[in-house]
């Protein structure tokens, strides 16, 4: 079978951090929170630098933004499957937190390596998103995170290899794939199964990969 080798930008969302309260505490003791998690979409052209798209930052630069965590992309596949089995609200685009909302593509058609060219931009594919507990608050579901894990429905970060504009309804094309062997899908399932230490450690040889991953992996 031929990789799918195209989808559509559905939507773009970005966002900035803003404090919150303590609706969507899953814990009693948890505090007010900062996140940037509740993006908003954006309708026309926006320009994506090497560490960000342009109006999106993040509250937790530790762990989240730089440049292997640029952008963040979510498949829009997901969406209807989600609604009918969460059933907490109005799922729309950006729900997940994502800033790229892709159609027609999803864990198993991307690889780590990948090069996609959308609108001006030049992405490529660097990790396999891992779902923090900001997921489970913004939508006060405390089981989230690993039901999106156990799916194997996380998402994906993208590098962005050229700077340039980009806008809803682009198409998104594969332009190179360098490491077929490892799509998003199968590196979630080595990295969060137990044993199978072998594929962990030819995983984190894999040149594409964050830097965060690979010591993740080794360690």
């Amino acid at each position: 079978m031929n990789p799918i080798s195209s989808g559509t930008i559905v939507s773009i969302q970005v966002g900035s951090p803003r404090q919150y309260g303590t609706e969507g505490a899953v814990d009693p003791h948890q505090q007010p929170w900062i996140t940037a998690f509740f993006k908003q979409p954006v309708g026309g052209p926006v320009w994506v630098t090497r560490t960000n798209i342009e109006g999106d930052h993040q509250a937790d630069q530790e762990h989240h933004g730089g440049v292997d965590k640029a952008v963040l992309a979510y498949s829009a596949d997901h969406y209807d499957p989600w609604r009918e089995e969460l059933a907490i609200g109005e799922l729309v685009a950006g729900a997940f937190g994502e800033n790229l909302t892709i159609g027609g593509l999803t864990e198993g058609d991307v690889s780590i390596g990948d090069m996609w060219r959308g609108g001006e931009v030049l992405f490529q594919v660097s990790q396999p998103r891992q779902p923090c507990w900001k997921l489970a608050r913004r939508w006060r579901r405390s089981d989230l995170v690993k039901k999106v894990v156990n799916s194997g429905h996380t998402g994906w970060y993208l590098r962005v290899l050229e700077e340039g504009t980009l806008t809803p309804g682009d198409p998104i094309e594969l332009v190179e794939r360098p490491c077929s062997d490892w799509t998003i899908a199968r590196a979630n399932e080595v990295f969060y199964a137990r044993g199978r230490q072998d594929e962990k450690q030819l995983l984190a040889q894999v040149a594409e990969l964050s830097a965060a991953w690979q010591s993740a992996l080794l360690g």
